[in-house]
Parts: structure tokens; sequence; C-alpha cells
């Protein structure tokens, strides 16, 4: 992989980084399940529009504001410990799930209660503000992306620069638009289509998928901790 030009892994992470994240089912893939069948593809559509928008926000926060600081000494080798624990509990946490019901990223007490609140404050009205004020409210998704932006740059995935930064939320955005996009394509097909067994399936190959990361992660952590200096 390190033989690509560093834009393009970049590119390639956010795509992957951002489909992992988009395919466990939560409260925006489950909304346009619901308002798919019900009002058609377009509605959907501008759901997952909006929620793409909040979650590429987020992307960039967590890239220009957190990661650089866990590029360096001590604090890099530390953070690559944890992003490898974390992506083990993400992967274990998705692979079993039993219910599609159960928000596989949101933080519990404050932030369920800032959440709520925020839908209150906001009420929105239209699909696209539905999307978004579902993604700002779950602060999960922010933490998220702080520990895995730290990690890409730590482990020279991302380059510590705007181009790779860039390059790499805008996987993120394409990757999530395109799996809301073909989510609500699949919902306008009408109500039933598709089965809690296999949105729960499908929520498990995401977990199967963390969990190779992890062991890759892990892996090369071995390897330059025995490797000759």
């Amino acid at each position: 992989m390190h033989s690509l030009p560093p834009i393009l892994v970049a590119g390639l992470t956010g795509i992957i980084s951002g489909l992992l994240l988009s395919i466990p089912i939560g409260p925006i893939n489950l909304t346009i399940l619901n308002e798919g069948a019900r009002r058609g593809f377009k509605w959907a559509a501008l759901i997952g529009l909006g929620a793409t928008t909040m979650e590429v926000i987020y992307c960039f926060i967590a890239f220009t504001g957190f990661a650089t600081f866990f590029t360096r000494g001590y604090v890099k080798a530390a953070m690559e410990l944890f992003s490898f624990v974390f992506l083990l509990f993400l992967g274990f946490k998705f692979l079993l799930s039993k219910s599609v019901h159960e928000p596989p990223m949101r933080l519990r007490g404050a932030a369920e209660r800032l959440e709520a609140r925020l839908e209150e404050r906001l009420h929105p009205h239209s699909a696209f503000m539905t999307g978004a004020v579902r993604v700002l409210g779950n602060v999960g998704v922010l933490v998220f992306w702080i520990i895995l932006a730290a990690n890409f740059i730590s482990r020279e995935w991302v380059t510590p620069d705007w181009p790779g930064k860039l390059a790499c939320v805008a996987g993120v955005a394409v990757a999530t638009s395109a799996w809301f996009a073909g989510l609500s394509w699949a919902a306008s097909l009408g109500h039933g289509k598709l089965s809690e067994r296999t949105l729960l399936r499908m929520e498990h190959w995401s977990g199967a998928g963390l969990l190779i990361l992890a062991l890759i992660h892990g892996g090369s952590i071995i390897w330059q901790m025995h490797r000759p200096h």
C-alpha cells in the first residue's frame, strides 16, 4: 500500500473507514429504511445527504483539531496501542450485536440527553435536516473519527498535510454518500425488502471487517517492536 501515491492511500483509507462506519445499523440507517419505504427514494436520499454532510464535518474537525497531537514520540505509540484496542472493541461490538435497534455508536447519559435536546430545539422538518441533526446529536461519531484520524496519521496512511487530510475526508464523503444512496434505493423498492436479519448480518460483516483491520494493525505494531533499529 505504501508503494501507492500518498494522496491515493489517504483517499482509500477514507473510503474504507467511511464504509465500515456507515454499514452498522443505527438511527440514520433505520430512518432511511422507514422513510424510503413510506415516502420514496428522493426523501430517503436527502436524509442520507444530510447525514453525510454532518459526518464529513465531524471527520474534518477530527483531522484539523485533534489528530496532529498524536503524531510524535510516546504519544504516537500510546495512540497506536489504544487504536488497536478500540478497533477490537468496536469490531466485537458490531459482530456480536443481537438487534438492529441498538445504536452501535451512541454514547449514553449526557450525550443522549444532548441528542434529544438538539432534536427538540431544532425540530427538523426537511429530510436533509433530519439526517444532519441525527448525526449532529450523536457525539459517538465525533469520538470515533478523532480516534481514527489520529491513528491514520500516526500510521502514515494519511499524511499530516492538507492534501492528505482532504483526500481522506473526500474518501469518507464518497463512501458514506454511496452507502446511503444505495440504502435509500433499496428501501424505496418497498417495505420489508430488507429484513432485520439481513440488516443484522450487514452489521456483523462490518464488525468482521473492523476485526481484520485491528489484527493487521496489531501485527504491524508487533513487527515494529521487533524490527532492528
